[in-house]
């Protein structure tokens, strides 16, 4: 397994480059302290998966996810930060991550998220994981998964490469459709999710839930 890993705290960086030495039997590891560096050497290291800080200098791990997500999108990204806010948290899935961990988190869940990541799945922190299960106590999240699961599988497609932030013109040429075509769908999509078209309702939708875009559910 080869693995990118930036921060631009050497502690953390060497005590995380230990626990990946320690818990994984062939590793190759190559450590960063900015997010330039990270992009600059992905072509020359080809990584299985690259773990993020959010806050470095130069380019920030946010921008650094999407980055790899426009310029690598099968290569994995683990945000790993002190951030604990929601609002951050789905910024990060937002931008690409297919996990995001605490900086406080045990060893052991930050092996687990490194597994699940790499076997093509997304790993939600808990504090998400809470809210994507609070389906018998909150009628919203269970409404949200409906609306979802309303969507025919080119509407969903369509929606997860929104999620992506591919422009109408981009998803035109993915999908071998016409622009209009794509706005149609977009419109039909926001007329099933009860959003308004006519401004930018789908992308602040998209943004609060692209974890549920992201769950296994509804692979």
């Amino acid at each position: 397994m080869k693995v990118i890993l930036a921060d631009d705290h050497p502690i953390f960086r060497s005590g995380l480059q230990f626990l990946l030495q320690s818990s994984f039997e062939e590793v190759e590891i190559q450590a960063y302290e900015n997010g330039s560096e990270v992009i600059e050497n992905i072509p020359h290291f080809n990584p299985d998966i690259v773990l993020l800080d959010i806050d470095m200098p130069v380019k920030n791990g946010l921008e650094t996810c999407s980055e790899i997500q426009q310029e690598f999108p099968d290569l994995a990204v683990i945000i790993l930060s002190i951030h604990k806010t929601t609002d951050v948290i789905k910024l990060a899935f937002y931008n690409g991550a297919k996990g995001y961990l605490i900086k406080d988190n045990t060893s052991e869940e930050i092996v687990e998220c490194i597994n699940w990541v790499l076997a093509g799945k997304t790993y939600l922190p808990l504090v998400l994981r809470d809210q994507h299960n609070k389906r018998e106590i909150d009628p919203r999240m269970d409404l949200i998964t409906d609306e979802i699961k309303s969507l025919t599988p080119t509407e969903l497609k369509v929606l997860k490469l929104v999620s992506k932030k591919y422009s109408s013109k981009d998803i035109a040429n993915m999908l071998f459709v016409s622009p209009k075509s794509v706005e149609n769908y977009r419109s039909r999509i926001c007329k099933k999710l009860n959003l308004d078209a006519r401004n930018n309702s789908l992308i602040l939708w998209v943004m609060e839930n692209k974890f549920l875009l992201d769950s296994d559910q509804l692979q």
